[in-house]
C-alpha cells in the first residue's frame, strides 16, 4: 500500500541522506523536490558529478526527511521518457514562482532522480 505524503508537498526542501560510496557513512543534503503519489522527484544540476548521485548509483537505498517525518526509499536515476519529463515539469513548476533565477535551463539540463518512498522510519 503506498504511503500518503502529499500533505508534505508544500515543504520548501527535503533532506536526502545517502550512504557514502567510499566512507560508508551517512551523507545528508538539503535539496529541492516535488512529490507525485509516494514518489519524490529531484533534479541534479551537477548531473552525474554530484556526490549524492554517485552515492545513489552505488547504494540506492536512501532516507528522506520531509518536515518532521523520515522515510526509507529506493532511488532511481531516470533516463529520457515520460517519468523523466514529469520530474522536470513538477520540480520546475514548484520552484519557478519562488526563485528570482530563470530555472528553465536548470530544469532542462539537470539529471532527474526518482525516489520511491517505501515506509516511514519510526
Amino acid at each position: 500500500m503506498p504511503i500518503e505524503i502529499q500533505h508534505l508537498s508544500h515543504e520548501e526542501y527535503c533532506y536526502l541522506t545517502t550512504t557514502g560510496r567510499r566512507s560508508g557513512k551517512p551523507h545528508t543534503i538539503e535539496i529541492w523536490f516535488a512529490l507525485k503519489g509516494s514518489t519524490l522527484y529531484l533534479l541534479s544540476g551537477g548531473r552525474d558529478k554530484a556526490d549524492w548521485v554517485k552515492n545513489i548509483r552505488q547504494q540506492p537505498t536512501v532516507q528522506v526527511k520531509l518536515g518532521s517525518l523520515t522515510y526509507i526509499g529506493q532511488a532511481r536515476i531516470l533516463s529520457s521518457g515520460p517519468e523523466d519529463e514529469l520530474a522536470r515539469q513538477i520540480v520546475f513548476a514548484k520552484y519557478i514562482p519562488r526563485s528570482t533565477d530563470d530555472l528553465t535551463e536548470w530544469s532542462r539540463d539537470s539529471l532527474a532522480v526518482a525516489i520511491d518512498l517505501l515506509n516511514e522510519v519510526q
